[in-house]
């Protein structure tokens, strides 16, 4: 059995990491750590897993002490600055770390820190992998300590765009527009006003327009897939009134002579066999409701004859397939497990 920790498992994707691990038949948990609940019972702070949690109680986050331990694996599921203060421990100390915060996901060291601010741990840089689990090459199993798991709005929209963008000849690189909708349980525990339930609930509102983060992991991803050619999208998120889930609408126009059929057939190419993206008929978009709790991207698209614009949908469940679940995912295929050992 693997042995993991979680760091950091008290926020919505932390509580849906721990449901996942304790349920996983080929791992143990063996440390759950956050400052704010050590010493709490985990069925006292995530009642949700009252009579799975084995006893195991919050500890606290003492790196030095993690790092010394015999767990093989640990998962940050923590903000970002304070995930990478952890890495710089855990790698060094030979563990494998799956991290869930942005501090990996970008490459360059100026974007990273023109979007979030000084970057903790800049030396590791070199050694983390930015790993889509259907996307990324597999050189990633042997060549990484470190993994960056893809955030939950990039994962929906990079699923979609980077085989067609990989393709070269079906869409433009240009006057990419991307409309994405999220439940608010994608800003984590904050008590803040716009996320409070008067506020959101029969309302929907446009935020982080222009310069949100997750903008720069999805350029980055989308350049380097498209050989260096730097790829600037129109990104507009939306806070929507649901708990959990995201569903994005993208825009873009088809490069001369592309078909549907063109889309559909590298989207095949890329995704067939593999459990965890759907591709439904053209015509038939895909619903929130409908991968609520799954690892699962659901996603269509249509040519518009009229504006000569493909319309792409794709719907993922933030808390899965957009963190906790694409974590195991990647965990189960970094550890030689079946990929959907967990998941299903």
């Amino acid at each position: 059995m693997l042995k993991v920790g979680v760091i950091g498992a008290s926020g919505y994707s932390g509580e849906q990491l721990l449901k996942l691990l304790l349920a996983h038949p080929r791992v143990t948990l063996a440390a759950v750590t956050s400052r704010s609940q050590a010493g709490k019972p985990l069925s006292l702070v995530a009642p949700s897993l009252r009579g799975q949690d084995r006893g195991l109680t919050f500890v606290d986050s003492d790196a030095s002490a993690l790092a010394a331990s015999d767990i093989d694996l640990f998962f940050l599921a923590l903000p970002h600055g304070a995930a990478a203060e952890f890495a710089k421990v855990l790698v060094p100390a030979g563990k494998r770390v799956i991290d869930l915060s942005a501090d990996f996901r970008i490459a360059d060291l100026a974007v990273y820190e023109k979007y979030y601010g000084k970057h903790h741990a800049p030396e590791l840089l070199p050694k983390a992998r930015f790993v889509h689990p259907e996307l990324t090459p597999p050189a990633w199993k042997t060549e990484a300590a470190l993994i960056a798991a893809p955030g939950c709005y990039p994962t929906s929209v990079l699923t979609p765009l980077v085989p067609l963008v990989r393709a070269g000849n079906i869409i433009s690189r240009e006057h990419i527009v991307v409309n994405s909708y999220s439940g608010v349980s994608g800003a984590g525990k904050k008590a803040e006003e716009m996320y409070l339930y008067v506020e959101r609930a029969e309302s929907i509102k446009a935020y982080g327009l222009t310069k949100h983060r997750h903008l720069a992991e999805i350029e980055e991803q989308l350049s380097a897939n498209a050989g260096g050619r730097c790829i600037v999208i129109q990104f507009n998120p939306h806070l929507a009134p649901m708990r959990r889930g995201i569903a994005t609408t993208i825009t873009v126009p088809a490069a001369p002579g592309a078909t549907i059929d063109m889309l559909y057939a590298a989207w095949k190419s890329t995704y067939e066999g593999r459990p965890f993206v759907q591709v439904l008929p053209s015509g038939e978009t895909p619903d929130t409701a409908h991968v609520t709790g799954t690892n699962r991207v659901d996603m269509s698209a249509v040519l518009d004859s009229r504006t000569g614009n493909f319309v792409i949908t794709s719907v993922v469940d933030n808390l899965v397939k957009g963190a906790s679940g694409q974590a195991v995912q990647i965990m189960n295929l970094w550890c030689g497990f079946e990929e959907t050992v967990g998941l299903l």
